[in-house]
This record gives C-alpha cells, sequence and structure tokens, in this order.
C-alpha cells in the first residue's frame, strides 16, 4: 500500500492511494476518539521512552519530559547527535526512529487505513524546500528504521503543487502552463515555491523558506499575552499547565474568522483559582503581523521580476487559516490568491498522489542552496568557495540517472582537505552568503603511501614535490531526493573512496528541546 506522509512539526498528517481516490487517514486514541492526523511527539518518562498519542497523553503528567516540535531541530542536527531530555541523552535518530515505529504501529492497528499484516507500507515524504542534506537524510533513515519502505522524498509545496494541479486545476479544464506560488505556512515552518506546470508535468523554478515560523509562534503569543493579562509570569507554570495553555490558545486561534472582535482564553482550565482573561483582537493580530510579514516578503524575494506572471498564489498549511494571513495575501496579490479546500492536509494527498505510479504525474525539483566546497587559490594564500551544485540546478527526476558534477587536477599536498558547505545565497563576487551550514570534513590520501590508513585526521598536511605527478578526480552525484555522494580517485595510483556528504560528527553540546531560537529569514546579500 502506497502512502503520502506530511512529517510536520505538531501533526502527521497521511493520504492513502486508493484506485484514484486519496483518503486521509484517521487515527484512533485510547480514548475511542478519531484524528485526521497523528502527534509529532516524543516523551521520557523515567526509563520509558513515549511516542504520538501516548506522549500526548502524557503531557498532563509531571513525572514525565516531553519533547514538541522535534521537526523544528533537524536543521541543527546530524545522524549521531544527541537531544537532552530531562536528565537523559538520547540520539536524535533514536528519537525520529522511535516516533516513526508508534506511527508505523498505529497504521496497523489503530487507524482507518486497513492494510493487511503483510502488506508493506511504500511511503512518499515530504520535506521542507528549504532543508538540508541532513534533515532529508535523518528523514529517511528513522521512516526506513521504523519499517516503512521510503519510496521517494519531496518538498512540501512541490507536493501542495500536485494536489492544486490534480484538485482545482484540472476542475478549470485548464490548457497550456500555469505559473503557481505555493505559500505554505505549517504548524513549525513556512515554504514557498514557484511552480511552472502543465496536465501531467510540473517543474519547481525556484524555493524560499523561513525554518522555524509557523502556528506554534502564533499559539505561543496568544499564551504569552493571555499570561500577561491575567498578570501572571510564563514561569509560574508547570510542563502540564504549559500544555493545557497551548492547547487551549491553539483551540482558539483555530476557531477565529473574519468578525472575530475578542479572544477569550480559559485560564481556570490551567488553575481553578485563575479566571478567564479576554485578549482584543487587533492586539494579538498586532503582535502576530510581523510574523506574516516575514512570510510575504520571502514570497516579494521569489516574485522578483515575476510578479504579472503568475497566475495563482495556492495558499496551503494549516497555520495559513489564521484571518491575517488571508488579509495579508490579498492585499499583495488580490483575487490570484486561493486557498485549497484542504489546507491542512494538501501536502499529504499531493505527496500520494505523487507516489501513485497510475497518477501519471512528473515533477522536477531544483536545488534549494547552493553546495560546494572551499579550495586553496593563490598558492595557498587565500581559499574559494566552489559550488558544485548551484542553488537552482535541476535535480533529476525518479529513475533517471543521478546528476554528476566532476573535477580533475594534479595534487599539490600528501592529503586532500575536503570542507563542504550550504549556503542560502551567495555575493556578487561569489562568496558564501545568508544561511550557511557547515557540513563535516573528508580528508583523502593523495600519496599513494597513505592508502591503507584509515585516519588521516592526526597526520600533517603539507606540499608535496612529486616524482611521479598524481592525478586527482572528484566525481560528485545527486539524486532525486538530492542526496549527494563524492568518489574521490587517485587516477594516477589507481584508487579510489566513496563518501556519502551531510553532517556526521556529533555537537559539543546535546540539543536541549526548550532553549531553541526561532531562525530568522536569511537576507540575501
Amino acid at each position: 500500500m502506497r502512502l503520502g506522509v506530511d512529517f510536520g512539526t505538531t501533526r502527521i498528517v497521511v493520504s492513502a492511494v486508493d484506485r484514484g481516490n486519496y483518503p486521509i487517514v484517521a487515527f484512533d486514541t485510547a480514548e475511542g476518539e478519531a484524528y485526521e492526523w497523528f502527534p509529532s511527539l516524543a516523551a521520557i518518562r523515567g526509563s520509558e521512552a513515549l511516542y504520538g498519542w501516548k506522549a500526548w497523553s502524557a503531557q498532563k503528567d509531571p513525572g514525565a519530559t516531553i519533547v514538541r516540535s522535534l521537526k523544528r531541530y533537524l536543521p541543527d542536527a546530524g545522524p549521531l547527535t544527541m537531544i537532552q531530555i530531562g536528565g537523559s541523552q538520547v540520539s536524535m535518530l533514536e528519537v525520529l526512529s522511535g516516533l516513526c515505529g508508534e506511527l508505523h504501529t498505529a497504521l496497523r492497528e489503530a487507524s482507518s487505513l486497513g492494510a493487511a499484516p503483510d502488506e508493506p507500507l511504500q511511503v512518499m515524504l515530504g520535506v521542507p524546500a528549504n532543508a538540508n542534506g541532513n534533515q532529508r537524510f535523518l528523514t529517511v533513515e528513522a521512516f526506513r528504521r521504523a519499517g516503512f519502505e521510503v519510496v521517494g522524498l519531496l518538498n512540501e509545496p512541490s507536493a501542495a503543487s500536485i494536489e492544486y494541479g490534480h484538485g482545482v486545476r484540472s476542475k478549470q479544464d485548464a490548457r497550456g502552463r500555469d505559473l503557481i506560488l505555493v505559500y505554505d505556512l505549517g504548524g513549525g515552518t513556512f515554504d514557498a515555491s514557484l511552480v511552472e506546470m502543465d496536465a501531467n508535468r510540473h517543474e519547481v523554478l525556484a524555493s524560499e523558506g523561513i525554518p522555524a515560523l509557523g502556528g506554534d509562534d502564533f499559539d505561543e503569543l496568544l499564551a504569552s499575552m493571555a499570561l500577561a493579562a491575567a498578570n501572571v509570569g510564563e514561569t509560574e507554570l508547570t510542563q502540564a499547565e504549559w500544555f493545557l495553555l497551548l492547547e487551549e490558545c491553539r483551540q482558539k486561534k483555530e476557531a477565529l474568522h473574519p468578525n472575530t472582535r475578542r479572544i477569550t482564553v480559559e485560564l481556570d482550565q490551567l488553575r481553578n483559582e485563575w479566571q478567564s482573561v479576554s485578549v482584543p483582537i487587533a492586539d494579538y493580530y498586532a503582535r502576530c503581523q510581523p510574523l506574516v510579514d516575514e512570510t510575504v516578503h520571502a514570497v516579494k524575494d521569489l516574485l522578483a521580476g515575476r510578479e504579472d506572471s503568475v497566475q495563482a498564489v495556492y495558499v496551503a498549511g494549516g497555520a495559513s487559516e489564521l484571518p491575517l494571513v488571508s488579509r495579508a495575501l490579498r492585499e499583495e496579490f488580490g483575487r490570484r490568491v486561493r486557498r485549497s479546500p484542504y489546507t491542512r492536509s494538501a501536502t499529504a494527498i499531493g505527496l500520494a498522489i505523487q507516489a501513485d505510479t497510475q497518477a501519471g504525474y512528473l515533477l522536477r525539483e531544483r536545488f534549494t542552496r547552493n553546495f560546494g566546497v572551499w579550495r586553496e587559490a593563490d598558492h595557498g594564500q587565500s581559499v574559494i568557495f566552489d559550488p558544485l551544485f548551484a542553488k537552482g540546478t535541476p535535480l533529476p527526476l525518479a529513475g533517471e540517472p543521478a546528476h554528476t558534477v566532476s573535477r580533475r587536477y594534479l595534487a599539490v599536498h600528501n592529503i586532500g582537505h575536503f570542507r563542504y558547505l550550504e549556503c542560502s545565497h551567495t555575493t556578487a563576487e561569489g562568496r558564501p552568503a545568508g544561511e550557511v551550514m557547515i557540513w563535516d570534513e573528508i580528508r583523502f590520501p593523495f600519496d599513494p603511501a597513505l592508502r591503507a590508513h584509515s585516519e588521516l585526521s592526526h597526520v600533517p598536511v603539507v606540499r608535496t614535490d612529486w616524482s611521479v605527478p598524481q592525478e586527482v578526480e572528484e566525481a560528485y552525484t545527486v539524486d532525486s531526493g538530492g542526496a549527494v555522494t563524492v568518489t574521490i580517485s587517485n587516477l594516477s595510483a589507481g584508487y579510489q573512496r566513496s563518501y556519502r556528504l551531510g553532517r556526521w560528527s556529533v555537537p559539543a553540546e546535546p540539543l536541549v528541546p526548550g532553549k531553541k531560537k526561532r531562525a530568522r529569514r536569511a537576507a540575501k546579500a
């Protein structure tokens, strides 16, 4: 059975492929209720690890430590990164795999899916458009370890564009090619993609994103305003009380409509001695406006020079239901704004359509960041950035051969020291700028005498006058999911090594939930 899985910051939404239909899977809780989403939650209670609905229920337990919004930590994580949960340090990959394992069990045993016990669950996964290589690897690896068969990886706004093409556009009997802007504001991330499409073929032209901006932030703003109105300090709340308050604020936020004038927050649900407070809607929107403005600025950057060519601004993501968002977009783009009829599930539906081999959709993604390596120049007096895959480089379609870039030269050192990085933008001079992500370093033995050494970090890198020149080739390949592999060869001596590139080192300090700062949108240099 094939599925589209939108691994969201606060909710996981699953859509199934069912003979040309793509129903949303409903999950049953222990209390007998059904929800069309699965919580992206992990918890530690004593020596017990809890995930999904079990972690949801544990949020009221003062003895449990809850980790919310796991997805927000992935841009800073690697495969060996540890995360601090209470007094324990746990591998991020272990936590993600545990969450995916609980999802796998729930799909088979407590959902509307109806899969046979021996039927494999094949999934098309969504990731933020601005996700770095490590985030993509962690997502795929966690699902594989949990027992899923991962058939592909797709950027979330690209998936929403497929849902648009399958639903809204097809009903309009559209012909020719359209240019649409997908605005995807979810629970914890914002993404926008410019997509050119016809009936069955989509091509992503460019993408922008803000890694940590979404509905979570709107909930927290309302919570802080409610506490201020009650003259209660945020530090006075226990973990269980914070859970209740954020849930109350989320529900009140999701119930807002254009005619709402005040928001009543029931603080007596936290403690009996506290009373309800009222927050004026104008004050709440004033606090939210800078966050919405950030998303609009990102969209305007993406559209620069192409504003008049866009047929539609397609709005998806649960947080986009905030009336303030619709108002800001209509003020900027007028009648071209079109909201998905499935704002909270558009990505999952698009992923399921892409996973459906009978649907006939082809989507070509592009690199959303510049990926390259530092190289010496001027006889070692300076370094330059060599962009191996520039932002906007097309990725191969699923099933096509991997895209390859190579470099060939004569070595001048005994060891090649390769330092890789990603960046959101580059300057006019070609230097990395904007959001820069440093990847791990690789050392390759150019000197044949060192070819048997597996660990070269303690061997000094020195310039060498070779009696026999050593010709070296670097061959970089990227697949349809954006994973980069390099094979470095000493062509003269006839040996090589291959590496899957990413951020594999362990950070100096474990990630600590609750101490994260929301990343600002990277400014173009």
